[in-house]
């Protein structure tokens, strides 16, 4: 590859992650509304977890590495959830202002901090075990059991208020089965364009000199976040807000758990010591705490103040990964 094509794969790439986020966004809703479920819940599950492809896929091709896939597997992880909550976060927040549940709030955001905070034992040692892999995987499939079994009960009550009301579907894109088409065509596209926009963007790293931990940090945690940041920007447009949420959250427990974990039972790996309590862990641990501030202050919605801070914030990461090598 030469630059020329390295410059070809990021714009060709972000085109198709954003027609790819389109089909997404537009299945998801309709799907959410024919099962009866709120579309917090589909952002939580189908689309995080399919988002999330990508940083799964990396993470899992870095600790194969001989040198320095560690780093570059957790540097995507931590990289990935900052970006998450502060580039995407903030961005959508300034094209709309994000509305948050309650339910969000009181419920799902303190259990992203939480399974983030849990890293801190598991990595204190520089290396993460099958043991400690295994240990994240079964608090997440505990995770999605727990959320599969509330999405059940609000089917149930759906299925209760439709028998009284008739109520015509509002977003709905046709079939049940039209709306899958639709969210599988796009978790593929999204997963295609992040892996081109991803390969043009490493190999520009690499001919910059860029070590592993800067790349992992940057460039493979903001490629394998534009699943993410495409899906949340299209999602908002159309005034979907659940969508924006549940897959910005959701995506962040995912990577902890999921990505994290799947990387450990594939290969122990060890970091440094910047990412086992190190500076790069509370950065990320802070940035997960100024969001819910934000929707504290702000009263369960994040405004354009609020947008343009967590945009700062994640700016002045960018310049202190690069001052700090």
């Amino acid at each position: 590859m030469n630059l020329f094509w390295a410059i070809l794969f990021l714009i060709g790439g972000l085109a198709m992650l954003w027609k790819s986020a389109d089909l997404l966004v537009a299945g998801a809703v309709s799907l959410a509304e024919r099962l009866g479920i709120s579309p917090l819940i589909v952002g939580l599950t189908v689309v995080a977890m399919g988002t999330s492809a990508p940083e799964v896929a990396a993470s899992i091709a870095a600790v194969l590495r001989e040198t320095g896939g560690g780093d570059i597997a957790i540097g995507n992880v931590f990289g990935s959830n900052i970006a998450n909550l502060a580039l995407v976060g903030g961005l959508i927040a300034l094209i709309r202002p994000l509305r948050v549940r309650k339910y969000t709030l009181f419920n799902i955001l303190p259990v992203m901090i939480a399974v983030a905070l849990l890293l801190w034992p598991l990595l204190n040692n520089n290396i993460l075990s099958r043991l400690e892999a295994l240990i994240l995987l079964v608090i997440f499939l505990v995770l999605i059991a727990f959320t599969i079994r509330k999405a059940r009960k609000e089917a149930e009550q759906a299925k209760l208020i439709s028998e009284n009301i008739e109520k015509a579907p509002k977003y709905s894109i046709g079939t049940m089965q039209k709306s899958l088409l639709f969210i599988v065509i796009g978790l593929v596209g999204l997963a295609l364009g992040a892996k081109i926009t991803v390969a043009g963007a490493v190999f520009i790293g690499e001919q910059l000199g860029m070590s592993d931990r800067v790349i992992g940090l940057t460039i493979i945690a903001f490629g394998t976040s534009l699943p993410e940041l495409i899906t949340c920007v299209v999602a908002t447009i159309k005034a979907q807000s659940d969508i924006s949420v549940g897959n910005l959250v959701g995506s962040n427990i995912f990577n902890t758990l999921l990505v994290t974990g799947g990387a450990g039972l594939v290969r122990p790996y060890e970091v440094s010591s910047s990412f086992a309590g190190g500076v790069d862990y509370w950065i990320m641990i802070a940035v997960s705490v100024a969001f819910a501030f934000a929707i504290i202050i702000g009263r369960r919605v994040i405004g354009r103040i609020s947008g343009v801070v967590l945009l700062c914030s994640y700016f002045t990461y960018i310049i202190y990964l690069f001052s700090s090598g």
